[in-house]
């Protein structure tokens, strides 16, 4: 009899100990998904202005001045 309980509670501590790890595993998961999310988000405002740094750099070299300086204007230098 002592065999039985014995096993009994082993694999109750068992259940618990995999309930635990299942718990740590699912929650891991949600912050993996959260993170990527958040990088995603952020991916898309650096190309919003990526593409407005590149309308700029453009409007300057079509007003006759080189790609150096049109980049340099374009990121907040001085006028060349």
């Amino acid at each position: 009899m002592s065999k039985k309980s014995k096993k009994c509670a082993a694999n109750k501590n068992k259940r618990i100990l995999w309930y635990a790890f299942g718990a740590i595993g699912l929650g891991a998961r949600g912050l993996t998904a959260l993170s990527l999310l958040a990088i995603a988000l952020m991916l898309c405002s650096v190309k919003k202005e990526s593409k407005v740094f590149n309308q700029c750099v453009e409007e300057v070299r079509n007003s006759g001045k080189s790609v150096s300086s049109a980049v340099s204007y374009c990121n907040g230098g001085a006028d060349l």
